[in-house]
């Protein structure tokens, strides 16, 4: 009878056990939704698991920044414990979003922390050349990202900002260094996009700096 009453306790405390950890693990998918930090503050200092996924696998902070909410995605970025280059289904990671979202404070954390400036294919200097986030693309740069980093169909940052981007987000990579001249499996350049999408003052700055790449090679 004895040994049936310890089973019993066990499997009470082990039931017990699973329903707080379900309620705890949705509180955190609806902290992530609703940008609610103080939860998940509250959560993390129980112990709860930073990285813990959605039903999809994604990890809590690329659920926070995919679900735009900013002040969740820092309290993660901020846990010693957060897998900060962790990738998305799409292969993106913390910093690439809060790139193109323009989350400066959060990418100065998430750098801190080891995030990857430079990584293959696509990286957080394209993401933040896409929308003309020139204060990013500063501090990425500051942080050593490779200016003329290519995606796997060799697009770099400058045609990036040339097409989709701002004249100043171009202006700035040039005037750091970007070589305006590579083409990509496309066999445009960035003269080119700028054209396509008549950016008449982003062509003007390619061109000019096309041209002085020209005399420089001519140089050398």
């Amino acid at each position: 009878m004895r040994k049936y009453f310890k089973y019993f306790l066990y499997l009470y405390v082990f039931i017990g056990y699973s329903l707080s950890n379900a309620g705890s693990y949705d509180d955190f998918i609806a902290a992530l939704h609703f940008d609610r930090p103080e939860v998940i503050q509250k959560l993390l200092a129980r112990g709860f698991d930073p990285n813990t996924p959605n039903e999809k696998g994604i990890p809590g902070l690329l659920v926070a920044l995919e679900s735009e909410s900013p002040k969740s995605a820092l309290v993660l970025a901020q846990h010693p414990l957060t897998q900060v280059n962790a990738e998305n289904r799409l292969g993106e990671t913390p910093l690439m979003l809060a790139a193109i979202h323009n989350q400066i404070e959060l990418a100065k954390v998430l750098i801190a922390r080891g995030a990857d400036v430079n990584r293959q294919g696509w990286t957080p200097l394209h993401y933040a050349a896409t929308r003309g986030h020139r204060d990013m693309m500063r501090l990425l740069l500051d942080h050593e990202a490779y200016i003329d980093s290519e995606a796997d169909n060799g697009t770099t940052p400058l045609m990036m900002a040339a097409y989709y981007g701002t004249p100043a987000s171009v202006k700035l990579l040039l005037e750091e260094g970007a070589d305006p001249t590579p083409r990509n499996q496309s066999h445009v350049n960035a003269l080119d996009l700028a054209l396509k999408v008549n950016q008449q003052k982003s062509a003007f700055y390619i061109q000019a700096f096309t041209e002085a790449w020209e005399i420089k090679e001519l140089g050398e």
